[in-house]
């Protein structure tokens, strides 16, 4: 037995690339997070820093804005799982505020995580938690099961304004669509998806919005590729190998020190997504 998870759970994250439903908190709990994500990082709280880019800038690492973001990347129920997959040291390297407003276009095609984020190696952990109802209607994440055991597969940049990621990334060659599976969750839910696994998301045909947090989880083992050094907040254990920056949690929401801490953080962020492409299909 995991700190979390059950040794079948375990082995179907090895073996499918990916494991849910798991419980993190109840519905109660996720209404209270989803009442901050609303205030905080809705469209009227869109900072003059975010112009131009797909969604607000507070909706990338809100930890290093929030308190309330950083408790959630650290609970306990969703560190435990975590660590049942990539030990006990943990770092918080991304997390993304994914938000469908109701009957939009907005989707994410078929694509790895791995592929911008330059990381070695591939020990990257994804926990995706759902604080609206993340059903099939409303896009939620789907995967093909099994597909990590293939490597880094190529992608492309997509220019599609309807492509939810930064950079419209795109495998080169999407799988067939019949040996999808949906992940489907509830509010408080989360599932937990590996770094190479394939998957996508529909747009969001349902009467209300679907929002979730992806949070991206490695072990402090795992360094990044590029010449940019990086930044990732130290949740669990200790850090023996120091390969990033350490973040500090904000003290009070979106501080002076709050704010510049997670500007220094997005501007390394941005910066080494450049030359990201090479590097990550050429380790």
């Amino acid at each position: 037995m995991g700190k979390r998870m059950s040794e079948e759970q375990v082995a179907v994250y090895r073996r499918e690339g990916y494991v849910a439903p798991l419980r993190a908190v109840d519905a109660e709990q996720a209404g209270r997070w989803l009442d901050d994500v609303r205030r905080c990082c809705g469209e009227a709280a869109r900072p003059e820093s975010s112009a131009g880019l797909r969604q607000p800038s507070s909706r990338v690492k809100p930890y290093l804005l929030f308190p309330w973001a950083a408790a959630l990347v650290r609970h306990p129920a969703i560190l435990d799982a975590v660590e049942d997959v990539i030990g006990p040291d943990i770092l918080v390297f991304h997390t993304t505020l994914w938000w469908k407003p109701a009957r939009s276009e907005g989707f994410v095609p078929w694509h790895q995580d791995a592929t911008y984020f330059g990381l070695m190696p591939h020990e990257h952990v994804t926990a995706w938690l759902a604080l609206t109802p993340s059903t099939e209607e409303s896009g939620c994440v789907t995967v093909l099961p099994g597909s990590h055991r293939h490597g880094q597969l190529p992608h492309a940049d997509r220019k599609d304004p309807r492509v939810m990621l930064s950079r419209g990334q795109t495998v080169a060659v999407a799988p067939e669509a019949a040996q999808a599976v949906p992940i489907p969750l509830a509010p408080g839910e989360f599932s937990l998806h590996d770094t190479l696994v394939l998957h996508t998301s529909a747009p969001n045909r349902a009467a209300e919005d679907r929002i979730g947090l992806g949070i991206s989880y490695i072990p402090t083992r795992v360094r990044h590729v590029g010449t940019t050094r990086l930044s990732a907040t130290l949740v669990r254990g200790e850090d023996r190998y120091g390969h990033f920056d350490l973040e500090p949690a904000p003290r009070a929401e979106a501080d002076a020190a709050a704010r510049a801490a997670h500007a220094d953080s997005l501007n390394r962020f941005w910066l080494a997504s450049e030359s990201i492409p090479e590097m990550s299909l050429a380790h």
